[in-house]
This record gives structure tokens, sequence and C-alpha cells, in this order.
């Protein structure tokens, strides 16, 4: 279990997450893919590329380590990594460039999102299962890839949204075959690291000048209400029917 850090061509950063067996991610997972997003950006790559290994790209927080830890420590642990994660991304000097695969659902939402360039694969997919968890959450990422309604439809049914129905939206720049998938990621990469970093790196910030949301304040906001239900019980009765039924190996 991992996330490790590639450097292309000597100066696209590929950024692969691996926790076995669905990309369940530990609190310590949502740290790791801070720092290297962060790190990369540091040691000088002109772009980011984060992808993940196995059957799919993200199935959000490891609720199994949730439920196993005593207290309330998992649960804000994984709100902070989550947090820190999405952040580093979002803020990130270069451009961030999300190649997804599979299933990504919950907590993946919000590293895909705050990329700045969404690259999928033909079988990829989204959801937001978080209701059906005792829990709520990237209704602030959801909200950067589809319309308004579409955000409430998708977030109070916990339905899936293809990748090509993603690109129909114009938030997933393209949809290849799986196969494919690195190489495409990797094609755009090369063509923004061929252009000037000062001026990529001024055209980020610029970006993220102009957006009307601050996305970091927002997603905040929504966990508040997490800790809510938490207090309340109700998400401890989602989460410990979740790993009783193992419905984690069903993503």
């Amino acid at each position: 279990m991992s996330v490790a850090t590639e450097l292309v061509d000597g100066r696209i950063a590929v950024i692969t997450v691996d926790y076995a067996p669905v990309n369940a991610l530990p609190v310590a997972g949502w740290f790791a893919i801070a720092e290297a997003v962060t790190g990369a950006a540091r040691d000088g790559a002109r772009v980011v590329v984060l992808r993940a290994g196995g059957r799919g790209f993200n199935a959000g927080v490891d609720i199994k380590e949730m439920q196993q830890t005593e207290g309330f420590a998992a649960l804000v642990g994984a709100n902070r990594g989550c947090y820190a994660a999405f952040k580093a991304v979002y803020e990130c000097p270069v451009p961030v460039i999300a190649a997804v695969h599979g299933f990504c659902v919950g907590g993946g939402i919000g590293l895909v999102a705050n990329s700045d360039i969404v690259l999928a694969s033909d079988d990829a997919y989204l959801a937001v299962p978080e209701i059906d968890r005792g829990a709520l959450g990237v209704g602030t990422h959801l909200a950067r890839l589809v319309p308004h309604h579409l955000v409430r439809a998708l977030y109070y049914t916990g339905r899936r949204i293809t990748a090509a129905e993603l690109a129909q939206h114009g938030s997933v720049f393209e949809v290849v075959p799986r196969g494919e998938l690195d190489s495409a990621a990797l094609t755009v990469a090369r063509e923004i690291a061929a252009k000037d970093p000062r001026v990529i790196r001024a055209a980020k910030e610029s970006l993220n000048g102009i957006d009307p949301i601050d996305v970091n304040r927002s997603y905040r906001f929504e966990q508040g209400f997490t800790f809510e239900l938490n207090l309340a019980g109700v998400s401890d009765d989602h989460r410990d029917e979740f790993v009783a039924t193992g419905k984690n190996l069903q993503v």
C-alpha cells in the first residue's frame, strides 16, 4: 500500500495511489497524497498526473479503519486528511491532471474535481454514496463537475454518473479505452510541460483566483454536518452495517 511518485521526462510527476483491494484510503493515505502533490511542485515538476493502481481510482475513506478505532480519532483524521489532500491538489502551483479508471466514489471526487484536467477510461464512473454511510461531503466538488440540479439528484440518490456523461457536461476532457488512459494523460501533460513554466504557474494562480467559490471553506462547512451526524450516533449505525455486509468489496 503506497503513494509513489515517478518523474517522467524530467518534468512530469506521475503520482500513483495503490491501496489494495479498492483504494479505500486510511488516514495516512490522504496525508500521503497531500505530501506527494505538494512535494512534486516543490521539487520542480511542471505538471502532476494523479492516477491509481488496482480496480478503480478511489473508493473514499477506509470505513473499516474508522470503525476499528476507539473514539473519534479516525473520523477527525479522515476529515483532516481529505481536506489536506483536496487542498493540496487545488492549490498545487502547477496543473494537476487526474487519470480516472473504474470507480471513483466519495472522497475520490474531491481529488478529481479539484484537479485542473480530468481524463477518464471508458469504464469510469463517479458516485457520492455518503448519505448511505450516514455522512455528508464533496458536494462542493461534485458541483464543479455537473450542473446544480444534477448535483442534488446524484447526492440524494447516490446514483452513478459515467465518464461519458461527464464529458457531455465538459468536466471530463477526454474519455479513452482503459489501456490508453496513462498514455493519454501523459500526452496532455507533455503539451503543458513544454510551455514556459513561469507562465503556467501564473495561469494556475490566476484561474484559482477567479473561482466563484472558495472550495476549501465550502468543503469545511460540509464537514461540520458530518460531525453532527457522528455525534448523534447516526453515522455509526450506517458504518456498522457497511462493514458487516462487506459493501466495500462491491464498489
